[in-house]
């Protein structure tokens, strides 16, 4: 049975920085692609970055894709730890929102099937 256990949200000003933590119980890095999810007040919840399952490498939603080159956003994995990880940096007000994990149960799922509760992130300007 797949857990995953999201950590690290919080209450913190306008410009600092966070970083998300995904324990995952169950599942292993590598057999199939987890990822970060976002869902802002009101809104939907959209995909943020994803570790590919193949190769560990990361991937961006186009969103962003221009954050993560400026080096705002990191997704990260200690597989050691069997840990999923989430930087966000010069955090803006509109970062606010509950950050989920998710993973696939297979790789070639087009969804993901396995999903954490969700941390809460609230950026204060």
């Amino acid at each position: 049975d797949v857990q995953l256990q999201a950590s690290g949200g919080g209450l913190v000003q306008a410009g600092g920085s966070l970083t998300l933590s995904c324990a995952a119980y169950g599942f292993t890095f590598g057999d199939s692609a987890i990822g970060w999810f976002r869902q802002a007040p009101g809104k939907e919840r959209e995909g943020v970055a994803c570790i590919s399952s193949t190769d560990g490498t990361a991937y961006y939603v186009d969103k962003y894709y221009a954050d993560s080159v400026k080096g705002r956003l990191t997704i990260s994995s200690d597989r050691a730890k069997n840990t999923l990880y989430l930087q966000i940096n010069t955090l803006k007000p509109e970062d606010t929102g509950v950050y989920y994990c998710a993973a696939k149960r297979f790789p070639e799922a087009l969804t993901y099937d396995y999903w954490g509760q969700g941390t809460q992130v609230t950026v204060s300007s």
